[in-house]
């Protein structure tokens, strides 16, 4: 692969990482953003690709295969799942379609947007510094990652659902995993492995916490949690 089609394919899969978290932040129907997330995945995993091969690195594409299947398949099935079984089991309360959308974030789409906007911009002159140590393809787009990171931790305070919950706190271990990779050209194979299974089993547990809430309450919105007492 020449240098010039090395960072074209770079800057492309940063962009569509990056963009992939801002139309999470915009959609509120959770689907959406379930297959939104899985994009981000398949765009993650090319990051994770173009380094090895530029690199000629066969274990980080080892790893950018697992990254793939993990965050582009496993993981967005999961949430699928998890999203069927909340629009499915509806108690005489809900209101219609209400478990399949974001119907109350407490930022709403177009404040979250300009939010997204200036997190970017943050994460930008953040990395500035660090890119000019060492001034290479893969470390001009690391604001990328961290701007994600960024995103998500909005994502993860400023939604009510439980799902779009999860789904900040995955778009969070994106971006750090994306970080990681332009930062240092990729992690070793066994820190990656032991990190996907972390969150494969985090993912688990909040599916489980996820269908119990709804099982209780007839509903994954956490605020409903405040009326709760001892």
């Amino acid at each position: 692969m020449s240098d010039s089609a090395y960072v074209q394919l770079l800057d492309l899969a940063c962009g569509a990482f990056l963009l992939a978290a801002v139309v999470i932040l915009w959609r509120r129907e959770l689907a959406a953003i379930v297959r939104t997330f899985a994009l981000q995945g398949v765009a993650l995993g090319a990051i994770a690709l173009l380094l090895g091969i530029h690199e000629e690195r066969a274990d980080l594409v080892a790893v950018a295969v697992g990254i793939g299947v993990l965050r582009a398949g496993v993981l967005p099935y999961l949430m699928r799942r998890a999203l069927t079984a909340a629009t499915a089991d509806r108690r005489p309360y809900d209101t219609g379609g209400a478990e399949g959308r974001e119907t109350r974030p407490v930022v709403n789409v177009a404040a979250s947007l300009l939010a997204a906007a200036a997190l970017t911009l943050l994460a930008y002159a953040v990395a500035r510094p660090l890119a000019e140590l060492d001034p290479t393809p893969a470390t001009r787009a690391l604001p990328v990652g961290l701007a994600v990171v960024l995103i998500g931790f909005f994502v993860l305070v400023t939604r009510r659902r439980a799902l779009a919950q999860v789904v900040g706190f995955l778009l969070l271990d994106n971006g750090i995993t994306a970080t990681a990779f332009l930062a240092a050209s990729g992690v070793p194979l066994i820190v990656e492995l032991g990190v996907s299974f972390d969150v494969l089993t985090a993912m688990l547990v909040l599916q489980l916490l996820t269908a119990r809430m709804r099982t209780a309450f007839g509903t994954t919105d956490l605020d409903d949690l405040r009326e709760l007492h001892d």
